[in-house]
């Protein structure tokens, strides 16, 4: 098979299209042939050797997939050859197949395209987590999004304002990327380039600030954003993209029962996989019902990764970016 193979961490160039044998499957787990593969900016940090517990190369990148089940191996009861399924899989996925542990696949409703499916796995899950088991969002609070033009903030744009948000409000890094969160349904965006975010999203929640404040940026984003957080507010990081860390007063918190948490959806995978069941089990069909609505940027094939990365790199692309073999 077809697959991108790391030999040696370093910048795009690093991603090598080779032939390589088809991964064998073990007790408990499937053989999926790809359909789509999601690009991630986890897979960045794979690349550089920067992703926590990072593997000793050749490594295939990739966190998730879409695709059909060609095999199944002993002990598997819920899933079938010829399945359509997600999953999270073992050995990478930006390569023609990749294996699964059952624990970590999930059929997908016939209502819902592979493309669709490849680009959801990480971003609706992580979102759904963010907001339901971690920040307990309840209707009629206000969520604040960082990154609202990403995978993950175009995602939770929707999901936030589907479960009763009252207001959403997104940051990006450009004016460009202003429509993209308006068309999904935030109610105030903000270009935090131009002087900051704080002060604004104050104004725009008559002093109170944000309920929730979902932030994958670390850094000065991070800081900043206690700023604007409201008394018994939930800040959760869930990424430091900007490759610094943000730093909390404990004064900041005890006083106004706010609260700071974070989430790894690779942690959870790793630790906890049984969680995402019940994730698949809320996020499959609101995808299906058009109330998720993933925005797909560009679709590469797999010999093209390098142009992907590079893309998502660049911090010019909207939502989601595949690669398809």
């Amino acid at each position: 098979m077809k697959a991108i193979v790391i030999e040696k961490f370093g910048g795009p160039e690093v991603l090598t299209l080779k032939d390589i044998d088809i991964p064998s499957i073990g007790a408990g787990q499937v053989l999926i042939r790809t359909a789509a593969a999601g690009l991630n900016f986890a897979d960045i940090k794979t690349r550089k050797g920067e992703m926590h517990g990072a593997s000793t190369p050749p490594v295939i990148p990739g966190l998730d997939v879409a695709g059909t089940i060609e095999a199944v191996g002993s002990g598997v009861t819920g899933l079938k050859k010829g399945d359509r399924v997600i999953a999270f899989p073992q050995n990478g996925s930006y390569a023609e197949y990749t294996v699964a542990d059952e624990s970590l696949t999930f059929p997908i409703p016939d209502n819902i395209d592979f493309d669709t499916a490849a680009a959801s796995p990480l971003v609706t899950f992580t979102t759904y987590n963010l907001l339901k088991p971690v920040a307990r969002m309840v209707e009629g609070e206000t969520v604040l999004i960082h990154a609202a033009a990403g995978g993950i903030g175009t995602t939770a744009i929707q999901m936030a304002k589907a479960f009763g948000a009252k207001k959403v409000i997104g940051t990006v890094g450009s004016d460009e990327k202003i429509p993209v969160a308006q068309k999904l349904g935030a109610d105030a965006v903000i270009n935090y380039r131009e002087g900051g975010f704080a002060e604004a999203v104050k104004e725009a929640t008559g002093g109170k600030g944000a309920d929730i404040i979902l932030d994958s940026v670390g850094g000065d984003v991070f800081s900043e954003s206690l700023e604007c957080l409201a008394m018994y507010g939930r800040l959760v990081n869930f990424n430091s993209s900007s490759g610094t860390t943000g730093t909390v007063n404990t004064k900041q918190l005890h006083s106004s029962c706010r609260a700071v948490l974070g989430f790894s959806i690779a942690t959870t995978i790793k630790q906890r996989p049984e969680i995402l069941k019940e994730t698949a089990k809320e996020v499959l069909p609101m995808i299906g019902e058009g109330k998720i609505k993933l925005v797909i940027s560009a679709a590469y094939p797999l010999g093209n990764a390098r142009k992907a990365h590079e893309l998502i790199e660049s911090r010019k692309s909207i939502g989601k970016i595949i690669l398809k073999p």
